[in-house]
């Protein structure tokens, strides 16, 4: 991990939390969804917010 300043650390924490949040709403409204073109694209998104979260706690480790 790279030596980061409490206010770097904070932003990333912060952005980790960001995703996660995201991450849920659209799995919420795919959920949701009758259509399923819709209901796939939320799933995309979904998935590539998942990505992003998941290589921001890689970063970390």
């Amino acid at each position: 991990m790279a030596n980061l300043t409490s206010k770097e650390l904070t932003a990333l924490e912060d952005q980790i939390g960001s995703e996660m949040t995201l991450v849920k709403k659209y799995e919420a409204m795919a959920c949701l969804c009758n259509d399923t073109r819709i209901q796939q694209s939320f799933s995309a998104i979904a998935s590539k917010h998942r990505a992003h979260y998941n290589t921001l706690v890689n970063f970390l480790q």
